[in-house]
């Protein structure tokens, strides 16, 4: 009877599995809300790992502002997030060269892992705002499909490109200082840039942080907003200002010289990793169930 036991373990267990498997992914039920939820809002878990609760939708046109790329409906973000942007984008339309600002993704309606594209912007508090700096504010529908931001970092990924201008950094300046930005993400070169030609106090480059791809855009982050019991903020990764660290010092250059060196074809590769799109709901905190199921 031994060999019909253990049958009967092996067939519960791939039952199990199977089920597991089974499981709607988390990107396609959040996905496929076309509105925010009508609750309280809060946004719940981790950036890469979260959902946002009544949410508010970035109108697609303001008088300083164009959200791009409607088709997507990712013009959805915690109620900070949305005066966020309408503060910073009235603060950069005053330059002379920038109309305002062409606003990319924020978040779905109820945020969590998309569809396509991120891994983060799924709290309603990431929002990735274009290089391009707008000549005029009355693009149409199909203009903000086909219109392409433009890159700010050289081929070689060493330097920053034509393209990049000095009102380039007076506007991530503008949105650093912000009180409510917990930091920005942007390509290298761009930060190398500004830490060697910055004047005066130059404590807001402490949140501007490198990152990989973001030379069409750059990535702002804004800190778990009060009321949010259920965000979990992210850990500093440069030195803090109390310890005089604004991430301007020689591990900065690492990003354009041992990084982009060939990857050792010998080195044991790292365990992979599930991506967000993989999640289901039980991932997820467990209020962003909640949020689903909210009307």
């Amino acid at each position: 009877m031994s060999w019909f036991v253990s049958l009967v373990a092996v067939a519960i267990s791939v039952g199990l599995s199977s089920q597991v498997h089974a499981q709607p992914k988390a990107n396609q039920l959040l996905g496929a809300k076309s509105k925010a939820s009508l609750q309280t809002p809060q946004a719940h878990g981790f950036y890469s790992k979260g959902c946002v609760a009544g949410a508010e939708q970035l109108a697609q046109t303001g008088p300083t502002w164009q959200a791009m790329r409607l088709s997507r409906n990712r013009n959805w973000g915690h109620p900070d997030m949305i005066a966020y942007l309408k503060r910073v984008s009235a603060k950069v339309a005053q330059l002379s060269d920038w109309k305002g600002l062409y606003i990319g993704d924020i978040s779905q309606p109820r945020g969590g892992p998309m569809t396509s594209g991120h891994a983060s912007h799924q709290m309603g508090l990431d929002a990735d705002i274009w290089m391009y700096p707008p000549k005029r504010l009355n693009l149409s529908r199909s203009e903000r499909e086909s219109l392409s931001s433009i890159s700010v970092r050289s081929k070689d990924q060493r330097s920053v490109s034509k393209n990049w201008r000095e009102s380039h950094m007076q506007v991530m300046k503008i949105a650093a200082s912000d009180p409510a930005v917990d930091r920005i993400f942007v390509t290298a070169p761009v930060k190398i840039w500004m830490c060697n030609r910055a004047k005066g106090n130059k404590d807001w480059l402490q949140k501007i942080r490198p990152f990989w791809g973001h030379h069409y855009h750059f990535h702002v982050r804004l800190k778990c907003p009060k009321g949010s019991t259920n965000c979990k903020t992210q850990t500093p990764t440069v030195a803090q200002l109390s310890k005089g660290g604004n991430g301007c010092d020689e591990t900065l250059n690492w990003w354009v010289t041992d990084a982009l060196k060939p990857a050792d074809p010998n080195a044991p590769k790292p365990p992979k990793r599930r991506h967000p799109r993989e999640y289901t709901m039980a991932d997820l905190p467990q209020q962003c169930t909640g949020v689903l199921k909210s009307r």
